[in-house]
């Protein structure tokens, strides 16, 4: 007769298991406690660990969550018009973003910091189980069109917010004409022509930076099919006088 195979448990998701490991650590920390002979040292390194635990614990539910969004997010319709043609308006990203990052625990806010150089507006992306991530844009004052200082502010703070929000999401842009049937057909930049691009934006006045960023969201979310005209027209705004030689 076979002598049966006891089955393996059922492995636990990363999730159970993180938890356990935490409950296992604040069991331990309460006894501790209420040993009068306890030694301190050991305590605080017990809460160190339990920190470290429940670090990780809040980023696996952050990784997960913001893979179950991705799915979601569609891309924005370009309804402003600026001097450099069409972008995604902060309203409109927002208005489209907001329900579903809620129904994933997310939530964004913004920190805007007046510097000797320019405006830093800084966006955080925080998770309902406690991790956040960040990242940060530094602005000049956008001075174009005659605006005034009060103006030049609104106009940068704006431009930063759309740039830092498609950062921290992923958020890809579309012409109103566009439903999405071609996107899963386009083929994007290399590597090395996103560099290319980054470089040029980065030597662009404000305003071609705020309709690059309204258009395309990040270089490399450029179509490979528009590389050539789109190098060639922000050579011309990054370096005029160079194209009088």
């Amino acid at each position: 007769m076979a002598t049966p195979i006891n089955p393996k448990p059922p492995k636990q998701p990363p999730e159970a298991q993180s938890h356990q490991d935490s409950t296992a650590i604040i069991q331990v920390i309460e006894r501790a406690a209420l040993n009068p002979d306890v030694d301190i040292d050991k305590m605080e390194r017990l809460l160190q660990m339990q920190e470290r635990v429940l670090d990780r614990q809040a980023l696996m539910a952050y990784s997960a969550a913001m893979a179950a969004m991705q799915t979601e997010l569609p891309s924005i319709a370009e309804r402003g018009q600026g001097n450099n043609g069409h972008y995604a308006t902060l309203e409109d990203i927002v208005d489209t973003v907001r329900p579903i990052m809620k129904r994933h625990g997310f939530a964004v806010s913004f920190r805007i910091q007046t510097q000797e150089r320019g405006i830093q507006v800084t966006g955080v992306l925080m998770h309902q189980d406690g991790h956040r991530e960040e990242t940060s844009m530094l602005l000049p004052a956008d001075v174009s069109g005659n605006k005034n200082a009060v103006q030049a502010f609104g106009s940068s703070t704006s431009y930063g917010k759309r740039y830092v929000l498609c950062a921290l999401l992923n958020i890809t842009t579309r012409g109103q004409d566009d439903n999405g049937e071609t996107a899963a057909s386009v083929q994007y930049v290399t590597r090395f022509q996103a560099g290319q691009l980054k470089q040029l934006i980065a030597a662009c006045p404000p305003a071609a930076q705020e309709w690059f960023v309204g258009k395309y969201g990040d270089a490399e979310q450029v179509p490979r099919n528009d590389f050539d005209k789109l190098r060639a027209s922000l050579q011309k705004r990054a370096y005029p006088s160079a194209q009088h030689h």
